[in-house]
């Protein structure tokens, strides 16, 4: 077999492996990963990368390391799940950041952070004043959440005593020229009522996007633009 050719189908072989594990393993934000997830994720790259060029060791040794990988990193899961220990030890814990209004330098200087990068998280979450900010912890997965001083907290519709109906988010029915059945269903409605809405709005069906439904039964529509020609 031509070298190429054996590179090119271990290439594919480690990416249908890699996307096989990475559906069994979870799908997260890197911003919401855990050090060890982090840690597993660089790890099974790298040997994917391995079972694609090294064409000098057999591609099963790769496949057994992938698997042990992620045996390792699905037994870890399980294990944050049943037990907080644990989960402390391989997630870590938050840290809390601002007590009280307070900040707690020595929390700080375990995290790492300095009083600049503290400013430039508080920023992050639309706070701009040190003194506004009662509370702030750090997640394991590095995110911090900010509680504002009550006084410094905006004012509610419930606060205010105005009572408000339950809204429910909207029902995508079409999406690229293509009706969704099942949101469609889902909605209450029917394509013959969808059709005559649009209609109404004047809009070619071969013209909608996409198209939504919300709560209240009313239709949103946005178009190919320009109108008959779809976005690549």
């Amino acid at each position: 077999m031509p070298h190429w050719l054996e590179v090119a189908l271990r290439t594919l072989l480690a990416l249908v492996v890699l996307f096989i594990l990475t559906k069994a393993l979870g799908k997260r934000q890197i911003s919401q990963l855990s050090l060890f997830e982090y840690i597993t994720g660089i790890s099974i790259g790298n040997i994917a990368g391995y079972i694609s060029i090294d064409t000098d060791t057999e591609w099963y040794v790769g496949i057994v390391s992938l698997a042990v990988w992620a045996a390792v990193s699905v037994g870890a899961e399980k294990l944050t799940v049943h037990s907080k220990k644990a989960r402390d030890i391989i997630d870590g814990k938050a840290a809390v950041l601002i007590e009280k209004g307070n900040v707690l330098e020595s929390n700080l200087a375990k995290e790492r952070l300095t009083v600049d990068e503290l400013l430039g998280v508080l920023r992050d979450n639309s706070v701009f004043r040190l003194a506004d900010v009662e509370f702030a912890l750090m997640e394991p997965s590095g995110k911090v959440n900010v509680m504002l001083k009550t006084d410094k907290q905006p004012l509610t519709r419930g606060d205010a005593g105005i009572q408000t109906p339950e809204s429910l988010p909207a029902r995508t029915v079409i999406i690229d020229n293509e009706i969704m059945p099942e949101e469609l269903r889902a909605s209450g409605y029917n394509e013959a009522w969808l059709r005559k809405e649009l209609d109404k709005m004047r809009i070619k069906y071969e013209d909608v996007f996409v198209a939504q439904i919300d709560d209240q039964g009313q239709l949103l529509v946005d178009k190919y633009d320009p109108p008959g020609k779809k976005r690549r």
